[in-house]
């Protein structure tokens, strides 16, 4: 055996290379999925470090720095890591000390491995990161040139497109890149709004909580994050994907039109947002004589801290104190089997033509 046919782990020396020549890994190609992020504590200034980095972003607050980082650091950074990190400890994972984002994220990630290895062998290496907060991006990264990854497929799970979810996780992908001295070739996964596999396996979600509640919801709203309506006149797609998805999913459902509304949530600031607001219709919608509703979050590939603590709670709330009776929130697909099927189907056919 030459020396090129070394073990992966301890790396391989090109033939006749010096004996001081630096090992290199075997190739592979890596899938690098991410989502927002999560917080590494509830505490105040874990709190205050993760929104510090999330709202600095000038693809979320696209506001000149000289206006926005002295209200953002002398008082929304003092006030909101207490409200914000009360939220959290009410939905955080104490068992293995992290947030559901996290938990869910690790399964999704293991899942789709054992899915990509089914299809490719060991040829390609699967791992997560989070826009903000750990794992960065940057430190998978640059781990996953190490282990020989000389190709990586990034994979934003955000199935609409939005610049302040999709277009910034791409941005700090691109910014890791530029940090590596051998730096692989990329592609993007691009968004899976109308993806046939994606609609199956919401409307199945959608099907089995309808089937397991004690009376059929009267109606089901279909939640999605907000974003300033500026950016949609600003050329952004993100309103029009998701209507496309509510409209898709209704027609797999068979549904009447007026079955399902699209709404949004997590509104911040006072510019005025995507309409209408999930909270306030909701609200509108108990005191019109409504009783039972359902509520989806198709933006949402994970359940976090706007799923299970807003709608959940702050949305369940205002249905109720306004009249509602019956409010059923539908989990995110997380890592239900079909889910992780349509997300290994997705990585597979960006992957065409690198795979062996």
């Amino acid at each position: 055996m030459n020396d090129s046919q070394g073990p992966l782990s301890a790396g391989t020396r090109p033939d006749h290379a010096p004996a001081d020549h630096p090992r290199i890994p075997a190739p592979k190609l890596g899938v690098l999925i991410a989502n927002l992020g999560t917080p590494d504590h509830y505490d105040y200034w874990s709190m205050r470090r993760y929104l510090g980095e999330f709202l600095s972003d000038k693809r979320v607050i696209d506001i000149p720095n000289w206006k926005w980082q002295p209200l953002l650091q002398l008082i929304i950074l003092t006030k909101r890591p207490f409200t914000s990190g009360k939220n959290y400890k009410s939905i955080w994972n104490h068992d293995k000390g992290e947030s559901p984002l996290m938990t869910i994220t690790k399964a999704q990630t293991e899942a789709l491995a054992q899915r990509m290895e089914g299809m490719f062998g060991d040829q390609v290496m699967v791992d997560f990161c989070m826009r903000y907060g750990n794992p960065s991006t940057r430190s998978v990264v640059d781990r996953m040139v190490k282990a020989g990854c000389e190709k990586i497929l990034f994979f934003p799970l955000y199935p609409q497109y939005a610049g302040a979810t999709t277009a910034t996780a791409n941005d700090e992908f691109f910014r890791a890149l530029m940090k590596q001295k051998r730096q692989p070739a990329a592609r993007t996964v691009p968004a899976y709004f109308d993806s046939p596999h994606y609609i199956e396996a919401l409307a199945q979600s959608v099907e089995r909580a309808y089937d397991a509640a004690p009376e059929r919801p009267e109606l089901l709203i279909a939640s999605y994050h907000g974003m300033p309506r500026r950016y949609l006149m600003e050329g952004d797609p993100y309103h029009c994907q998701c209507q496309k998805t509510t409209r898709l999913l209704r027609e797999r459902l068979g549904w009447v039109a007026d079955s399902i509304h699209t709404t949004f949530q997590s509104v911040f600031g006072r510019e005025e947002w995507l309409r209408p607001y999930t909270v306030e219709h909701v609200a509108e919608l108990a005191k019109s004589g409504v009783k039972r509703i359902a509520v989806v979050a198709p933006a949402f590939s994970a359940d976090c801290i706007e799923t299970l603590e807003e709608i959940e709670g702050e949305i369940r709330e205002a249905f109720e104190h306004a009249g509602g009776e019956s409010f059923t929130y539908i989990p995110c697909l997380n890592d239900d089997p079909l889910h992780m099927d349509v997300l290994a189907h997705l990585a597979a056919e960006n992957l065409s033509g690198w795979t062996g």
